[in-house]
Parts: structure tokens; sequence; C-alpha cells
């Protein structure tokens, strides 16, 4: 899928053991969604990362920007 800009990401606290971390958002007025709502966008984390590691730092590299 390709964008006219990149999306928005940040890390939100939650003390939920499975919860999503990771949030993101195509653009400023869009609300923050878990990043699991963006399947296009998944990539699977290795063995001991945070969920969301690996989606983190392919969007980074797509220059998404971190909120």
């Amino acid at each position: 899928m390709s964008q006219s800009s990149p999306g928005q990401m940040t890390w939100r606290p939650n003390d939920e053991p499975n919860a999503d971390k990771l949030h993101l958002r195509r653009s400023p007025s869009e609300p923050w969604r878990p990043y699991h709502d963006f399947p296009e966008y998944i990539r699977p984390d290795p063995d001991g990362f945070s969920q969301g590691y690996a989606t983190f730092l392919m969007l980074l590299k797509q220059d998404w920007i971190l909120i």
C-alpha cells in the first residue's frame, strides 16, 4: 500500500500482559489504533522481543514518525 506521507506510531503503556503497546495512525486526523488493526504492516517478532518491535523497525525504515 503506498502512501503520500508516512504514518505515525507511538508506544502506549498498558498493564495487561498481551495487550498491544504499539499504536499506529496513517494521519494525524485519525485516532490511534493498536498495530494489529493494520495487518498489512505486521511483521513477526523475534523470540524475546516486545510485541510490535519488528513492525516498529520496518515502519521506522519507511519514514514513519515516532510520537
